[in-house]
């Protein structure tokens, strides 16, 4: 188990609250630079169909203004593809994307939907770009990732977030396994969605979990703090538990 674990730090929702106004103000650009500064190893920006959180203008500054690798998320579409191959970010994560949800619901259909997803992905390697798909820890999905040639996958973790008792212990075993197998196929595995505080450290205690990609949480958090501790806290409940996870697994 390597003990450090990348944290990656979404921030759509700061250009979110921007827009409920429009103007200029929070800059999601202010806000990558703070998160950099605090200890995120990447920022994550998803720019959707609808426009209705990060704008193209916000691709094109991050990508000249940010230190720390790009991660942008997109669908599978020509108008995003186009956009990934303009700006070139570091890493491009596949997610699915319907106008009317008002979140990603789940992982994206890799097996299903392969016809579709196999010339994106190849021209998004092709250009230099580390391709990422958002996916369930499901070995169909999985197996799909491998032969679709993404080198990374990301596991949604946002059902175990909405769940507790029993079933949210059944959920972290799901995503446990599916961790290990990506592990097993070849795949570099990453995980997020609505994860917080309270329920970051079995996730990132996850041995083969190279990646955490948090966003919603961090800036609403950040509301009643500020971003820079608020980050500063998720990067050491991530150590700490990976630090425990290795103590436990060399005791």
């Amino acid at each position: 188990m390597t003990r450090y674990q990348r944290l990656g730090v979404n921030i759509d929702h700061v250009a979110t609250i921007r827009n409920a106004r429009g103007g200029v103000y929070p800059d999601p650009v202010r806000a990558a630079k703070i998160a950099v500064a605090a200890g995120a190893d990447g920022i994550t920006a998803h720019l959707r169909e609808d426009r209705r959180h990060i704008r193209d203008e916000d691709i094109r500054a991050l990508s000249a203004e940010i230190s720390q690798p790009l991660n942008l998320e997109m669908a599978a579409t020509d108008e995003m593809l186009a956009i990934a191959l303009r700006h070139k970010p570091h890493a491009a994560c596949i997610v699915p994307e319907k106008r009317e949800e008002r979140t990603t619901e789940g992982g994206l259909d890799a097996a299903g939907g392969r016809e579709q997803l196999a010339p994106i992905v190849e021209q998004l390697g092709a250009a230099g770009i580390r391709v990422s798909l958002f996916i369930e820890a499901d070995p169909k999905q999985l197996d799909a990732a491998v032969a679709l040639g993404a080198p990374v996958v990301e596991i949604h973790t946002g059902r175990y977030a909405e769940l507790d008792g029993a079933a949210q212990h059944a959920e972290l075993d799901r995503i446990v396994a599916g961790a290990a197998y990506a592990a097993g196929v070849g795949l570099e595995c990453h995980a997020g969605h609505g994860l917080t505080f309270d329920n970051v450290g079995q996730i990132a205690a996850i041995e083969s979990v190279a990646e955490l990609n948090i966003g919603h949480f961090l800036i609403g958090e950040a509301i009643f703090g500020d971003l820079d501790s608020t980050i500063k806290r998720m990067r050491a409940l991530m150590d700490n538990a990976r630090a425990n996870a290795l103590g436990a697994r060399s005791a």
